[in-house]
């Protein structure tokens, strides 16, 4: 197991603690009272501060292989702005170049947990780099795109990919190609939720919606706005994966009536709205957003699932990360969902190649946060865990980082980032 640092030098900021771990327990992560009309359930732990939530870093990081083999990386610096860097694979592990830091304007841009920046490799030489750019009313923002056609030797500045400029939240986007060379950008978004009717001051619609939009030139110009489903979760990531078929899936944390927060998957296709797939029974009923979405990976049939949820157990329920294989539909294959075997796992991430799966996760105790991996040769089957690595302090959600068969884990922290190559 290989593992390479770069260093950012963040004062004062080494030894902060992370959230209490009642808190992650519930899975009720970073201020989920912050969305209208919905009132957060008290963690049994107290969160962070007022100071140390001022002092937090915003660690959120993208990463991506480029086609020829070297790992690119793209984070805000301790100035706030957005820049790119780039490693190559050396006998002594991954040697990063410098920095360099890209033209965003005036942009405030998010880089904290679910909502951070993104970086994806095309046809044709073109890189992009989304992001959410930060309004200045609260919980609203702009999905912002750069563009290179040069293989990212120069970005052009960033432009606003969807239609619709209301001052609300079109954030949490994702984004990626589909066999075919189309570009997929999926965001949560809130325009339907501000034109629903209110009864005593509250809106009747549940949670937010999922909206996306496709460019047939690699984001040189986008089409319309199309929703995908109403009654999103709020702040949680969306995953996307492509089937077999070669076309794009969405998974997304989705609010079932009356208010239960499992998962949906629906197929990106066309120019109206697929029907969504229940893809995940935990039957969790919280009137809050947990701030943690899924992972997706093309399995040689349907897909590898990774989720939070709290599902009831034993006349109890049971909060933790769940794996499981879903069909191509998006739909839960029989007897293949289980419990990561850690109670204080989070963020999972998962990729997969031919019959190796690999799932990561971070687990802490409230100070010290351990990255761990949980290897299948068997198509998910049967798993070993590994443990890759550990440290204290703030720290970004581990990246799987795939490129054919080879998968790193990019895992930052407010000291350095660190790459971990995964060995089955």
């Amino acid at each position: 197991m290989k593992n390479t640092a770069i260093s950012f030098a963040r004062a004062g900021l080494r030894s902060a603690r992370a959230l209490g771990v009642a808190a992650l327990a519930l899975g009720l992560h970073l201020a989920m009272a912050q969305h209208a009309g919905h009132a957060a359930p008290k963690p049994a732990a107290a969160p962070a501060s007022a100071k140390e939530r001022a002092l937090r870093p915003q660690l959120g990081t993208g990463a991506a292989f480029a086609p020829d083999g070297s790992l690119w990386m793209v984070a805000l610096d301790d100035q706030g702005r957005l820049f790119v860097q780039t490693a190559h694979s050396q006998a002594q592990g991954w040697q990063w170049g410098a920095p360099r830091t890209l033209d965003t304007g005036t942009d405030k841009i998010s880089a904290d947990g679910e909502n951070r920046p993104k970086l994806l490799f095309g046809p044709k030489g073109v890189v992009l780099v989304s992001y959410t750019q930060v309004l200045d009313k609260p919980f609203t923002g702009f999905i912002r795109m750069l563009r290179s056609t040069d293989g990212g030797k120069t970005f052009g500045l960033p432009v606003t990919v969807h239609a619709d400029r209301q001052i609300i939240t079109h954030r949490f986007e994702s984004i990626a190609f589909d066999a075919q060379g189309v570009l997929h950008t999926v965001w949560i978004d809130k325009r339907d939720l501000e034109t629903a009717p209110r009864v005593g001051g509250k809106s009747t619609y549940r949670g937010a919606a999922i909206y996306r939009n496709v460019s047939l030139d690699g984001g040189g110009t986008f089409g319309p706005d199309i929703k995908v489903a109403d009654h999103s979760c709020e702040c949680c990531r969306i995953a996307l994966g492509v089937g077999a078929d070669g076309q794009m899936r969405a998974m997304w944390r989705h609010v079932f009536a009356p208010n239960v927060r499992d998962h949906a998957v629906a197929l990106l296709h066309g120019d109206t709205p697929a029907p969504i797939v229940r893809a995940t029974y935990d039957e969790w009923r919280v009137d809050a957003c947990p701030h943690h979405g899924p992972g997706l990976a093309a399995a040689q049939e349907g897909f590898h699932a990774v989720w939070f949820g709290i599902r009831p157990q034993g006349g109890e329920h049971v909060a933790a990360v769940r794996y499981g294989r879903l069909e191509a539909d998006g739909s839960p294959r029989a007897g293949t969902v289980r419990q990561i075997p850690d109670e204080r796992a989070e963020h999972a991430d998962v990729a997969a190649h031919g019959q190796r799966v690999s799932v990561v996760w971070r687990s802490t105790d409230g100070k010290l946060s351990t990255l761990k991996a949980w290897l299948s040769l068997d198509g998910g089957q049967t798993f070993r865990e590994q443990v890759l690595g550990q440290t204290e302090g703030h720290n970004d959600f581990p990246r799987l980082v795939q490129s054919g068969s080879r998968m790193v884990v990019v895992w930052r922290n407010s000291v350095e980032v660190k790459v971990y190559e995964i060995t089955f």
